[in-house]
């Protein structure tokens, strides 16, 4: 929740409008690194929060997956209609109560993390709803990538502003390293990387 009333929640999945060229590179880097953490994992449990409007993370591992599901506040129907996939259209805090019996092999935070006002009551949740040798996968954006990201956004108009005006916290390994710990994960189970030029951080933290 909000720590301020006046500040109007979001309402809208990622790439409900066009996304741009820019957008469009950044996400398929977040794939290529999702594709790679998994390695030849097959028949997964999947959860994505914040998947976004068309849930191409999710799909991008469809072959992967016995059980796909996405959560964010509008998913394209068609998407919704597929076999093995299940569409949650909640904000992450209600959809997180409605699944935390469920148990995943892969969950998935990729540009979420940053867009919440408490992301280790959501880290804590995802560890408990972590399958036995399972892993938790997260990409944020850095300090570093503020700087570019807001440009792009604000000066370059290259990205959506309400995307960047809806940021509540960027990270380098120092702001993400103890919350994740705090979230109940081993440090001997968490590893992280800086991606994209460094303008993202990538974690992978993998359940007891």
């Amino acid at each position: 929740m909000s720590p301020d009333a006046n500040v109007t929640p979001r309402r809208r999945a990622f790439g409900t409008s066009q996304v741009s060229v820019v957008d469009r590179f950044g996400t398929w880097l977040s794939r290529r690194a999702i594709l790679k953490a998994i390695g030849g994992r097959r028949n997964l449990a999947v959860l994505e929060l914040g998947c976004g409007h068309r849930a191409r993370n999710l799909l991008a591992i469809e072959d992967r997956a016995r059980l796909l599901v996405g959560v964010d506040f509008n998913i394209a129907a068609e998407i919704k209609d597929r076999r093995n996939f299940t569409a949650i259209e909640l904000p992450i805090d209600a959809a997180l109560q409605s699944l935390q019996d469920r148990r995943f092999d892969l969950i998935l935070l990729i540009s979420v993390l940053e867009h919440l006002w408490e992301p280790l009551e959501t880290l804590s949740k995802c560890h408990c709803m972590l399958a036995s040798g399972g892993v938790l996968l997260i990409n944020v954006p850095t300090w570093t990538g503020k700087v570019l990201l807001e440009h792009s956004a604000y000066r370059l108009g290259l990205s959506p502003r309400e995307e960047m005006d809806d940021h509540k916290m960027y990270y380098d390994k120092r702001d993400l390293w103890p919350i994740v710990v705090r979230a109940g994960f081993r440090p001997s189970s968490i590893a992280m990387r800086y991606h994209k030029f460094r303008l993202n951080l990538f974690a992978e933290a993998r359940g007891d």
